[in-house]
């Protein structure tokens, strides 16, 4: 029985190395225009017109508690969508998509500050690079029990 692999695609943000499954990954853009959110979260960057559709945008830095206020050089939107919303994930740099063995997996170390650790769902060792895996529905959560809605558009 051959072992269970899964394709992260990565991604950086303050040097720090990012995974997520493809799967959940939509597509991946430059530099967006986007339209502030009056009175939205902090981590809220805005919304974006993505052929039609309305994406919230997150900024994966202040969501992560990352330092950094503004980005060197334009950065680049991840589009996921989860359950059937949109949203996108403000990140510095695209990486490459990797594939890893199940087995390959482990738990994130207790020594990644908490406000990191409780968004991931696991890290990898890739190429001699720490990759953390995130776990896509609790980053799009803003507190325990809301999620972040696209439905601040129609406000």
């Amino acid at each position: 029985m051959g072992e269970k692999t899964r394709r992260l695609c990565t991604f950086t943000i303050n040097g720090w190395c990012f995974g997520v499954d493809v799967c959940e990954v939509q597509e991946v853009h430059h530099s967006q225009v986007m339209t502030n959110v009056p009175l939205a979260s902090d981590v809220i960057r805005g919304l974006m017109n993505l052929r039609g559709q309305v994406v919230t945008v997150l900024d994966l830095r202040r969501r992560l508690a990352l330092d950094g206020s503004s980005f060197d050089r334009p950065p680049m939107n991840v589009v996921m969508q989860i359950d059937r919303e949109l949203m996108s994930f403000l990140v510095e740099e695209i990486g490459e998509v990797i594939e890893v063995a199940d087995e390959e997996i482990e738990s994130p170390p207790s020594t990644i500050d908490q406000r990191i650790r409780m968004f991931l769902s696991g890290m990898v060792r890739c190429n001699s690079q720490l990759v953390l895996i995130l776990d896509v529905k609790k980053t799009m959560t803003l507190s325990h029990d809301v999620r972040v809605q696209t439905e601040v558009a129609h406000v």
